[in-house]
């Protein structure tokens, strides 16, 4: 069976930093496209960032330079690194997996298609405060 289960969402002032962690059950992370949305109230799945099975990522480009994803395959966990964080980053954060290589549209400057995606966490909630 399997499970993505998020944490790490707080509450921080704007310019601060957050280590968002998604473990993962029932698959391994390095076999699997794996991804992290956020959706703020009343707007869309907005993607953030995205690591291939090799272990390439890539970002959208409100992204790029202030985050950074990683994955530990020992503790089969994604990892997002968040800095210089603003209001506008306020949301809830989802990690995501999809089967296979990532979608050749997750990439800066895209659409990111949040429903290319088989599995979904929870998701935590990251609040910035100006």
């Amino acid at each position: 069976q399997v499970h993505l289960v998020e944490s790490g969402g707080d509450s921080v002032q704007s310019g601060g930093s957050l280590r968002l962690s998604c473990v993962v059950s029932g698959f391994t992370v390095n076999t699997y496209c794996m991804a992290w949305f956020r959706q703020a109230p009343g707007k869309a799945h907005e993607g953030v960032g995205a690591v291939d099975k090799w272990g390439v990522p890539t970002y959208q480009r409100f992204a790029e330079g202030r985050f950074n994803i990683s994955q530990d395959d020992q503790k089969n966990t994604l990892y997002l690194q968040m800095n210089s964080l603003t209001p506008e980053d306020t949301a809830t954060y989802y990690c995501a997996a999809g089967p296979g290589e990532c979608p050749a549209a997750y990439n800066a400057g895209f659409y990111w298609d949040h429903t290319l995606m088989t599995y979904w966490g929870q998701g935590t909630l990251v609040t910035i405060s100006s």
